[in-house]
């Protein structure tokens, strides 16, 4: 009796498969940060895959930042910082349209609201006074890019006195100048500037005071109101 014909493996599962095995080589310390990668062929021989299948792979993991490539030497295992592999927030932010826009400001709103809760309770002087300087330079005028600058500068400034690199990381993503300035545009028609500045006055407080529940609550109105006005404008 014949044998049924086996389908050929899908390139795209194989792909996957390698993939995941570079990834869980990282997690477990075989490939070290910093470290070089074997040959392609060597790889393909290691993980008893196809050559083309390692190719894709590593093509796929060099571009979400995991692996680099570097001229006339192989490809490398990245420092593995959470700002370089997260930059992809940032390209997702400037693309998104719509529905998505609102999705982010949900999510911006749930790590910001943590983050400055975290801050208030772990905040240095030096840091408090820095996040004052681009509240007080905010206050100072009534340009439109500056204003833009410091209340970016405001909120970074903020998630690194939470001393989470990785959630800072994210946030600068979710938060880039490309994302906020496309929001900015149609928020400041709205009074957004004396809303705003009122709002980061409010954090200011909160992080004076170091009460974290009170700064994630402001935190979180402040992100709010501009997901309410937005989620309006896609739903009007």
């Amino acid at each position: 009796m014949d044998r049924p014909e086996q389908p050929a493996p899908q390139k795209g599962t194989v792909t996957q498969r390698a993939i995941e095995q570079i990834k869980e080589m990282i997690g477990e310390g075989r490939l070290e940060p910093g470290q070089r990668l074997p040959t392609e062929r060597d790889l393909a021989v290691q993980l008893g895959l196809s050559r083309s299948s390692m190719r894709e792979a590593i093509r796929a993991l060099t571009v979400l930042g995991v692996l680099e490539a570097r001229h006339g030497s192989g490809i490398y295992v990245t420092q593995l910082e959470a700002g370089d592999l997260l930059e992809t927030f940032g390209v997702v932010a400037d693309l998104s349209r719509g529905p998505q826009l609102v999705e982010l400001l949900e999510v911006r709103r749930a790590l910001e609201s943590t983050a400055t809760a975290l801050a208030a309770a772990r905040i240095t002087e030096t840091q408090l006074a820095d996040v004052a300087k681009h509240l007080d330079a905010m206050n100072a005028t009534e340009d439109p890019e500056e204003i833009l600058s410091h209340d970016l500068a405001f909120h970074r400034a903020i998630a690194f006195a939470a001393g989470n690199d990785t959630m800072a990381a994210i946030l600068e993503g979710l938060s880039s100048r490309t994302f906020r300035a496309r929001v900015w545009r149609g928020y400041q028609e709205e009074d957004a500037f004396a809303r705003t500045r009122r709002e980061h006055a409010r954090i200011h407080r909160a992080l004076v005071a170091r009460d974290p529940e009170a700064a994630r609550a402001a935190a979180a109105a402040h992100v709010g109101e501009v997901e309410d006005w937005l989620r309006g404008q896609v739903e009007g």
